[in-house]
């Protein structure tokens, strides 16, 4: 039985470059038999079409690989979406953090002003990759911190974090649907906590940093880690409480340790990511804001929220 689908074509919201030649491009690679509408959701800046298809991984690939052959040399990003009636709005979005909602890595700025960061950012790097444990990976980071103090820290927070483009407007907009909102990260509640209260979630999920009585951090963590695994479990846990099914969610990260709930989430999305990411998820996200994730939803333009 054939299902719908949408092919989902977004530009950066600073430098729009669809245009009716590109949409009729895509559109001439789905089958005439198969189509079913086409619209736009923002002029020049996001279009979709819904389509008909039995749904093999190995279709929808040969699909996206005509798009993106068709509209070479054009800054878009293509992605091709499930179009369920009644599921494609997520009820539930679960993200990262670092190189996600905010542009830094905040381990990598935390060594920065502890002289560290071309070490502490190529091991980083190396568990982003997936090449390296992520749990393993963060101990050995911390244990060269030990000794950072908390005017260092703050420093970090306000001196060095920056948002990423769409972040609010994603949250806000999702929340004003029915959606619950969290920030689940692999870093530290110390920098979670308030990127979640500007941002507008509603809570946020990250490791425990370890402080000695002079303010200085030990090199330890209070409690478990929050990796991969635990991401996963987080995102699951959140749907199981609202009674909702892991379709309804919507999981967005960049990093080996976001690809377990990426591949749970009924959509998702590899933002900016690594290869190894970007590989498995359904979705990529390479050059849009953070507000192509509305568009992969459905959502016009004047539907945004913020």
């Amino acid at each position: 039985m054939k299902r719908s689908y949408a092919l989902v074509l977004t530009s950066p919201p600073s430098r729009p470059s669809l245009s009716d030649f590109a949409t009729g491009r895509a559109l001439a690679a789905i089958p005439e038999s198969e189509r079913l509408e086409a619209e736009w959701l923002h002029p020049t800046e996001a279009w979709q079409a819904r389509f008909l298809s039995n749904g093999s991984s190995e279709e929808i690939s040969a699909l996206r690989g005509r798009v993106v052959t068709a509209l070479h040399g054009v800054t878009l990003d293509v992605n091709i979406v499930a179009d369920e009636i009644g599921r494609r709005r997520k009820k539930l979005l679960v993200a990262d953090m670092d190189s996600t909602i905010i542009n830094q890595e905040c381990i990598d700025e935390m060594a920065d002003a502890f002289g560290l960061k071309p070490k502490i950012a190529a091991i980083t790097e190396r568990a982003m990759r997936g090449e390296l444990p992520f749990e393993a990976a963060l101990r050995e980071r911390l244990a060269l911190l030990a000794g950072l103090g908390t005017a260092e820290m703050r420093r970090v927070l306000v001196e060095r974090i920056t948002f990423m483009p769409g972040g609010s407007t994603l949250v806000a907009t999702m929340k004003a649907h029915g959606a619950h909102t969290a920030l689940v990260s692999g870093g530290f509640t110390y920098f979670t906590s308030p990127v979640a209260s500007h941002v507008g979630f509603h809570e946020n999920h990250a490791n425990t940093l370890e402080f000695d009585t002079a303010g200085r951090l030990t090199g330890n963590l209070i409690g478990a880690i929050l990796g991969r695994e635990a991401k996963r479990a987080t995102l699951e846990r959140l749907a199981t409480e609202r009674g909702l099914a892991l379709d309804a969610a919507l999981a967005v990260g960049d990093g080996a340790n976001d690809l377990d709930m990426i591949k749970v989430a009924g959509l998702g999305v590899a933002y900016r990511a690594k290869a190894i990411v970007a590989a498995e998820a359904a979705a990529s996200v390479v050059h849009g804001d953070l507000t192509s994730l509305l568009y992969l939803q459905g959502y016009k333009r004047s539907e945004f929220v913020g």
